[in-house]
């Protein structure tokens, strides 16, 4: 009996010690789920999926490591191993275009601007293959540095930066074909 109740025990600590480290996340795991399926109902089931395999395997995780990055890469590795993940294989390498500076003043004509130029970035972000959006994304919306983002990934902290630069490059190509087909 004595040793089931300290199995016990030290279960409940271990899930305890887990959802304060994870429930933090949820938020910032569930829009990076949004972003790379696409889909809400999907992301909802891949979040779900990405903290059962976490608590599961949370006797592993090391102390003093970066949690956020180890719950990103789980994330990942689901998205990537899903039927959805399997079929978004794609790359893009184009030549670097500079976009024109936004306007500074603010009157209703910039702000109405502002909107489609963000929709387009919207738009521009969802056209690129997974492994630049999520590039992106963990970059600049997650703010995560380029070491966060080769644990959470699992690559060097070159490419990183390598993938970063081609996505953003990727993006720019993308905006700048709607500017064009907007134009016309």
């Amino acid at each position: 009996m004595r040793y089931t109740v300290q199995a016990v025990s030290r279960s409940r600590d271990q899930n305890a010690g887990f959802e304060e480290l994870a429930m933090p996340y949820f938020g910032q795991l569930f829009n990076f789920a949004c972003w790379l399926t696409q889909d809400r109902a999907a992301a909802e089931d891949l979040v779900q999926e990405t903290y059962m395999k976490a608590l599961r395997g949370f006797g592993s995780f090391q102390a003093g490591t970066n949690f956020r990055a180890w719950m990103y890469r789980i994330l990942r590795n689901t998205f990537l191993t899903s039927q959805a993940g399997l079929k978004a294989t794609a790359s893009f390498d184009d030549e670097d275009e500079t976009l024109p500076e936004p306007a500074t003043i603010e009157t209703p004509e910039t702000i109405l601007l502002a909107r489609f130029e963000e929709d387009a970035i919207y738009r521009a972000l969802e056209a690129l293959p997974v492994n630049f959006r999520e590039i992106v994304l963990l970059c600049d919306l997650e703010e995560m540095s380029y070491q966060e983002i080769s644990q959470a990934l699992s690559i060097p902290m070159g490419t990183v930066m390598s993938r970063l630069s081609r996505a953003r490059r990727a993006m720019r190509a993308l905006l700048a074909a709607r500017k064009e087909g907007a134009s016309l």
